[in-house]
C-alpha cells in the first residue's frame, strides 16, 4: 500500500486553513522575459545554475550540469561533421532519447551547434523512424544507450554517423567550474525544431518552427499560466510532439523551475507523486484526456474508501495549482468528474504543431466546460467561412479577436466557420514542401486551421477537424465532437468516436463507434431512445458499431479516416 495511505487522514479544514497560501502562490507574477531578444531556453541557464531543473530515473541533474554537458555534446558533434566554424547552420540532427535529461541534453546540443532539432519517438515502428530521418535529411544522428542497437543498422543504411550519448546521470566534476557559454549568434530567425505531423491525410509533414517562434510560444504561456522558479511540474508525456516538448518541459526550464520526468506514464506513479510529501513537491500536472481517464480507472480500483478519497481531494486541492487537459477534446463527464475527484477544474486550451499554443481557458476565473478559451498573448484568431463573391476575397470574416477581446460581425453571432491564427509562435515552413506551405496560408498572412470553431458566450469553442469532425447530414452540419460529449454521459459508454460515413441519400450517415463498461450491453434502439431526449433528431446517430477499444495515438486521439476505412473499406475516405 502507498505509504501516503497508511497515514491518518487529515480533515478538510486542513486544506481550508492553508487556502490563503494556495491564493498568495497563484497570484503571483511570473518572471518577464529578459529584454535581449535572442535568449533562449539553453542560453537562460546559467542564470539558474545549481537550481534543481530536472529529476530522472537516475537522480537530480542541475541547470548548470545539463549546460555544461549540453555543451560538451555540441563540439563532439560539430566534429563528428567537420565544422571547424561551431556552427552547422541548419543541418539537421535526429535524435531518439528516453524521457530523461538525455533528451534535454540532445536538444539543447543541437541548438548550441547552430542545427535543427529532429526529436524521434521510441514506440514509432523502425520503418516510420526512417521516413523522418529520410525526409529531415538528417545530417547526424544521435542515440540514447538503449537504442545505440536499434539505430546503428539504420545509420549504416542511410550512410550518416551516429554519435552515442552518455549514459552517466551527470558530467565531469570540472563541469562545475566550466562555465564557458555558447557562442552567441542571430538565433531568432534560425530554423530550431522540426516535428511531425500525424500524418492523418497523408504521409506525415515535417513542420519546421523557428527559435522566434518557439519563445513566444514559450513566453506567452508563461505570462498566461503564471509560470515561475518555484513550479514543479509532473512529466509523463512524449517528447517528439509540441504538448510534451514546449507545454511541459521548455516552459519550466524557462523560468528556471523543476520538471520530474517519468519514464513512462504509470497511474499509480503519478498518484504517488500527487500525494506524496518528498521534495520536489509536484504542483502542476498537463495531460491528454486518454491519460485522465486512466487516473481514473486507478482511483476507482484503488481509492475506495470516503476517507481516502476526502484526503486525495484535500491533498490535491491544496498542494497542486494547475492541471491543464490538451492534445484530444475533453469530454465534459471527464473533466466533471475529475472536479469531484481532485476539486480541480482542468484548464483546456487549443494548439497544434503548426501554431504551438493559441487559446486558453483563464488561469484564474471561470473556465467553460468544453470551451478552449480566448486568445493567447500576441495571437490573433479569426473565424471564416468561404466567399461566395469572385472580388478575389478568399473568405468571409465572422469573427476577429486577440488577447483584449473578440469582435463578432453583425449577421455571424455563433455561426461556426474555419479558425485561421496568425502570430509570432506560428511556424516557418513545412519542410521541403513549399506548395503545401503556401496552400497553408491565406493571401493576407493567415494560418489555416483546418478545425471549425464558433464564438459564443465569450470563449472559442472547436467543432472539430472540418475534414472528419464536421459530418455534412440531410443539409445539416454536425459536429462529431459535440455528439461524442453526449454520449459519453450514457451509463453504458466509457469511449466514442462519432464518424461520417458516406450515403447516397444523406451525403454522410452519423456512426458512433463505441466500447461499452464491463458487463454492459447496448443496442442501436436503445441508443436512439436515450439520445433523443439529448441530440437535435439529424444528430442523432443512424449506426451504432462495438469495439473492445478505440485505437488511439500517443497524444490520444483517434484517427477517424483510419476507422472510417476499416469498417467501410469500399466507401474509401468521406467527403
Amino acid at each position: 500500500m502507498p505509504p501516503y495511505l497508511l497515514m491518518s487522514f487529515r480533515p478538510l479544514t486542513y486544506a481550508l486553513a492553508s487556502s490563503w497560501r494556495r491564493v498568495s502562490r497563484n497570484l503571483h507574477v511570473a518572471p518577464t522575459a529578459p529584454p535581449d531578444q535572442n535568449a533562449l531556453v539553453f542560453t537562460r541557464a546559467l542564470a539558474f545554475k545549481d537550481r534543481l531543473a530536472l529529476v530522472d530515473w537516475q537522480g537530480p541533474h542541475t541547470y548548470r550540469q545539463l549546460y555544461c554537458r549540453s555543451r560538451r555534446l555540441a563540439q563532439e558533434m560539430c566534429a563528428r561533421l567537420r565544422c571547424a566554424g561551431g556552427d552547422l547552420g541548419e543541418e539537421r540532427v535526429s535524435f531518439l532519447c528516453a524521457n530523461d535529461a538525455s533528451y534535454v541534453v540532445a536538444q539543447w546540443a543541437s541548438w548550441m551547434s547552430g542545427a535543427v532539432a529532429v526529436p524521434l519517438f521510441r514506440k514509432h515502428p523502425l520503418a516510420e523512424i526512417e521516413y523522418f530521418v529520410r525526409d529531415s535529411r538528417s545530417a547526424l544522428l544521435l542515440a540514447g544507450p538503449e537504442f545505440h542497437q536499434l539505430l546503428g543498422p539504420l545509420a549504416q543504411k542511410l550512410g550518416i554517423p551516429l554519435l552515442p550519448l552518455s549514459s552517466e546521470a551527470k558530467p565531469d566534476e570540472k563541469d562545475d567550474d566550466d562555465e564557458e557559454k555558447v557562442p552567441e549568434r542571430d538565433w531568432q530567425d534560425r530554423g530550431a525544431m522540426i516535428i511531425y505531423t500525424s500524418g492523418t491525410t497523408g504521409r506525415p509533414k515535417g513542420v519546421l518552427s523557428t527559435h522566434r517562434n518557439i519563445r513566444a510560444v514559450v513566453t506567452g504561456l508563461v505570462r498566461s499560466w503564471a509560470w515561475s522558479k518555484d513550479d514543479v511540474i509532473l512529466h509523463v508525456l512524449p517528447l517528439h510532439h509540441v504538448h510534451g516538448v514546449v507545454n511541459k518541459l521548455l516552459c519550466p526550464l524557462w523560468v528556471g523551475a523543476t520538471c520530474v520526468m517519468l519514464p513512462d506514464f504509470n497511474a499509480q506513479q503519478v498518484w504517488d507523486k500527487f500525494l506524496s510529501s518528498e521534495s520536489p513537491r509536484v504542483n502542476v500536472f498537463m495531460a491528454v484526456p486518454t491519460i485522465y481517464a486512466k487516473l481514473m480507472d486507478y482511483y476507482d480500483q484503488h481509492f475506495t474508501q470516503p476517507h481516502v478519497q476526502d484526503f486525495v481531494r484535500a491533498v490535491c486541492e491544496e498542494k497542486i495549482r494547475l492541471m491543464v487537459s490538451g492534445s484530444a477534446a475533453l469530454p465534459v463527464p471527464m473533466l466533471e468528474r475529475w472536479q469531484r475527484i481532485t476539486g480541480h477544474t482542468l484548464l483546456e486550451r487549443y494548439g497544434m504543431t503548426e501554431i504551438g499554443m493559441a487559446l486558453s481557458n483563464p488561469l484564474h476565473g471561470t473556465r467553460l466546460p468544453g470551451s478552449v478559451g480566448t486568445p493567447l498573448p500576441g495571437v490573433q484568431v479569426r473565424i471564416v467561412s468561404e466567399s461566395p463573391q469572385q472580388d478575389g476575397c478568399q473568405y468571409v470574416l465572422h469573427a476577429e479577436g486577440d488577447e483584449g477581446g473578440t469582435q463578432v460581425l453583425p449577421g455571424f453571432e455563433e455561426k461556426d466557420g474555419e479558425l485561421l491564427v496568425r502570430s509570432p509562435s506560428v511556424f516557418r515552413e513545412y519542410w521541403d514542401r513549399p506548395e503545401e506551405t503556401r496552400r497553408a496560408f491565406t493571401p493576407d498572412g493567415w494560418f489555416k486551421t483546418g478545425d471549425t470553431a464558433v464564438f459564443k458566450d465569450g470563449a472559442y469553442w472547436i467543432r472539430g477537424r472540418t475534414s472528419v469532425d464536421i459530418i455534412k447530414s440531410g443539409g445539416y452540419k454536425i459536429s462529431a465532437l459535440e455528439v461524442e460529449r453526449v454520449l459519453l454521459g450514457h451509463p453504458s459508454i466509457t469511449d466514442v468516436a462519432v464518424i461520417g460515413v458516406p450515403d447516397i441519400t444523406w451525403g454522410q450517415r452519423v456512426t458512433a463507434v463505441v466500447t461499452l463498461k464491463d458487463g454492459h450491453s447496448l443496442s442501436h434502439q436503445e441508443l436512439k431512445a436515450w439520445a433523443r431526449e439529448r441530440l437535435a433528431p439529424y444528430a442523432v446517430p443512424s449506426e451504432l458499431l462495438l469495439v473492445g477499444e478505440l485505437p488511439r495515438n500517443q497524444m490520444g486521439k483517434v484517427n477517424k479516416q483510419d476507422l472510417l476505412r476499416h469498417f467501410y473499406p469500399e466507401q474509401g475516405t468521406s467527403p
